[in-house]
């Protein structure tokens, strides 16, 4: 039993040194042969039927227990101390990081200050060398360009010319501060003295205790002056040293071996030398060259903030277009550490000068706000109406006449939300006639139903037709308002015709999800011919279309139609194609891309051409709610609708409508009793017994004398002054004039029968 003890003792600890060797060397062992928990936690409970069976072990069975358990106490030791080890190691890493990190930003700062100076340093050798106009004559001269090399040459000569004259006036400035510090010196204590001496003359005071009183205010100055001087002598460096860092921070960056994981928000200033290093990083030969040769890049303006970003205009060397720049916007977007959205390469004045605006980082994260026109307002759909913003942040408009426009994308990114911003838009103008089609179910638009001469929603067979049918109805509106147009000897609807009531208002239809009824296989062919003519002749007959579609493919969408689409409203889509057919062929090339909009996070942004000046322009779309908890459209419906009635009109329709006649002696009969009514009471009558024809309701008395015997005959006598108009002479004019429409009949009649 000895020994064996002995050998439990020896094994336990040969383990134990052998897990003290493991884990100095970092290696955690796991034993050839583990007893299981359950099985020692058996053998060693307090359970009565276990212990005696425990008793009557045998001497090596209870050895080769105790070996086991003193097996697993030295795993358990192994396992603990290598978990202690592990901790501790781990709590040393994580110290360590912190330090590392702790050391790196404070490197980073003292770094910070440094290129404070060196900036301070440069900026002062190029005001004393004209180091700025040497340079960009330097690149003028590289360039080629004999008008700037001129502009820079003069401008260099002329600031020479001005530092030249500060030099020579050096002197009399030094002479004239020499002359007021003598004058104070000698007449500061001559009007001491004299008020002393007046003071003592006077019995005002003595005069030991004016120069006394000099003499302290002298003494409080130079007390103070020492005081301020201790402050600065103790706070100076302190300032000198946060200025410097405050320099060094606008003008220069850190290296990317100062930047620390803590900084995953570091935000690159942009400027002209920014700038310069991202198109240097695009790898474009002529670029490198230029740049290695030490000539700098010339700015024709330099980076500065504009809106909600930074704007800059570059000319670039040689041989390099900036179309050529925008085909690479991903890549010089890393260089300026944006998001490719986020950098707008363009065409300036020249095919090389670049001209680029850089948003501020998370700019579209902004949203366009609230729609201007929620609490009031109406609308001129020839002024354009209300669409978004830029990422700029100014306000843009969608312009409406002479246009026609396109929209699409990814289900979910906002078409059918820019379609409602432009419909709300032109519904705020009294003057323009709305109509809505949309092959499909849904709520998207019908809180526009009150206010549109047609609605349509559906995707079954009886809704298609009524969307074609009421394309051919537009079909031949375009007609009918060439013809007007031509009356009227102009080439296309004005303001001043479409307020006229003339039937050349704005007619703006929306066919949302077009494609659906273009794919219609009974309509479809006809929606599609229909849609083209459309867009090709009505623009300048005040016919507004709006076509909304997922993917303007060749399947789902005439190429008529994309292309006489002067407005694309492009949100994200899924490739080039689509990109092309929104924006106009060639735009995807062009870095004009809607594709590097991402689905989701920038939902309500768009890529949009024909909205300014600009080949395209990046939009976030005001957004207006149709959902019954907070429904925005129903109010500006309603306001609409007010403004309409105000100016005394139905709300605009185009459709053809039968025109209202009368006759004045049957509308006379019917008014009129039995007995004569005095003339002056008869026009009341006659308005309300037709209220809405016009010529009644300026009628009056002798108007109404005038008219009966000019056009009938008819002589109102005075009597009593009253003219009274007798229900029997009206009559008896209505059957004169029924004889006398059929007497030339009867009499043509008569005659034949006599020749026979």
């Amino acid at each position: 039993m000895d020994n064996v003890h002995k050998l439990h003792d020896d094994n336990t600890d040969h383990d134990a040194d052998e897990s003290t060797q493991d884990v100095a060397q970092g290696i955690i062992r796991v034993p050839a042969e583990r007893i299981d928990s359950d099985e020692v936690f058996d053998i060693t409970s307090g359970d009565d039927d276990t212990e005696a069976e425990a008793e009557v072990l045998t001497a090596e069975e209870s050895a080769e227990v105790d070996r086991r358990l003193a097996n697993r106490g030295a795993l358990v030791r192994r396992a603990v101390t290598t978990t202690q080890v592990v901790a501790r190691a781990s709590k040393t890493v994580a110290t360590h990081d912190r330090t590392k990190t702790t050391g790196k930003v404070l490197l980073r700062e003292s770094f910070t200050v440094v290129q404070g100076v060196e900036s301070w340093a440069k900026r002062a050798w190029d005001a004393s060398t004209m180091g700025t106009y040497r340079r960009q004559i330097k690149a003028a001269e590289a360039v080629g360009d004999r008008e700037e090399l001129k502009e820079w040459t003069d401008r260099k000569e002329m600031a020479t010319e001005r530092r030249h004259r500060r030099l020579m006036d050096l002197p009399k400035l030094a002479w004239g501060v020499l002359k007021v510090a003598v004058a104070m010196t000698v007449g500061v204590p001559l009007l001491v003295l004299i008020v002393a001496i007046l003071t003592k003359a006077t019995g005002n005071g003595s005069f030991t205790g004016v120069w006394l009183g000099f003499f302290a205010l002298i003494g409080v100055l130079i007390a103070a002056g020492a005081f301020v001087w201790s402050l600065l002598a103790v706070a100076g460096p302190f300032l000198l040293v946060l200025a410097a860092w405050r320099e060094g921070k606008r003008r220069a960056e850190p290296p990317q071996w100062l930047v620390t994981t803590a900084d995953a928000d570091w935000v690159a200033a942009i400027d002209e030398t920014t700038i310069a290093r991202a198109l240097d990083a695009l790898r474009i030969a002529s670029i490198t060259q230029y740049l290695k040769s030490g000539l700098k890049l010339q700015f024709i303006t330099p980076a500065r903030v504009d809106g909600r970003g930074t704007h800059a205009v570059v000319r670039l060397p040689a041989g390099v277009t900036a179309e050529l720049i925008a085909k690479r916007r991903t890549q010089l977007a890393t260089g300026l550490h944006r998001a490719a959205k986020e950098v707008w390469p363009t065409t300036g004045s020249e095919a090389g000068i670049l001209d680029l605006w850089i948003a501020d980082k998370g700019a579209l994260a902004e949203g366009a706000g609230e729609y201007p026109l929620l609490a009031g307002g109406l609308v001129d759909v020839f002024k354009g109406v209300p669409a978004g913003k830029t990422l700029r942040g100014d306000a843009i408009h969608a312009p409406v006449m002479e246009r026609n426009t396109i929209t699409g994308g990814m289900p979910g990114q906002g078409k059918s939300s820019a379609a409602r911003a432009i419909m709300a838009g032109c519904a705020l103008d009294p003057t323009a006639e709305l109509r809505i089609w949309v092959p499909d179910t849904n709520f998207d638009f019908e809180v526009f139903k009150p206010r549109c001469s047609s609605y349509v929603m559906g995707a079954d067979d009886e809704s298609m037709k009524e969307i074609r049918d009421q394309l051919v109805n537009v079909h031949e509106e375009v007609q009918r308002r060439g013809e007007r147009l031509l009356k009227y000897e102009v080439p296309a609807v004005t303001r001043e015709l479409a307020s006229a009531g003339v039937g050349l208002h704005p007619l703006v239809c929306l066919l949302e999800e077009a494609h659906v009824a273009i794919q219609d296989g009974t309509y479809g062919k006809e929606i599609s011919k229909l849609l083209v003519d459309i867009v090709k002749l009505g623009r300048k007959r005040g016919i507004h279309m709006i076509v909304s579609t997922q993917a303007p493919t060749k399947e789902s969408m005439p190429r008529d139609v994309t292309r006489n689409c002067s407005n694309g409203i492009a949100f994200a889509v899924g490739d080039h194609v689509a990109n092309d057919g929104l924006l106009g062929q060639g735009a995807y090339r062009a870095g004009h891309r809607a594709t590097e909009l991402i689905p989701g996070t920038d939902r309500g942004t768009a890529v949009v051409k024909g909205f300014s000046g600009e080949r395209s322009e990046i939009v976030q779309w005001y957004y207006l709610d149709v959902s019954k908890g907070n429904d925005q459209v129903t109010p500006i419906i309603k306001r609409s609708l007010d403004a309409i009635a105000k100016l005394g009109k139905a709300a605009p329709d185009s459709r053809p409508v039968q025109i209202e006649t009368r006759d004045l002696l049957t509308d006379l009969d019917e008014v009129l009793g039995d007995d004569p009514v005095a003339v002056a009471d008869v026009p009341a009558l006659l308005k309300r017994h037709a209220p809405t024809w016009t010529p009644y309701q300026a009628l009056t008395g002798k108007a109404l004398r005038e008219l009966l015997a000019a056009e009938h005959g008819i002589k109102v006598p005075s009597t009593g002054n009253r003219y009274p108009v007798d229900p029997a002479t009206i009559r008896d004019a209505i059957v004169r004039r029924e004889q006398d429409a059929t007497s030339p009949d009867e009499d043509g009649d008569d005659a034949g029968q006599l020749a026979s």
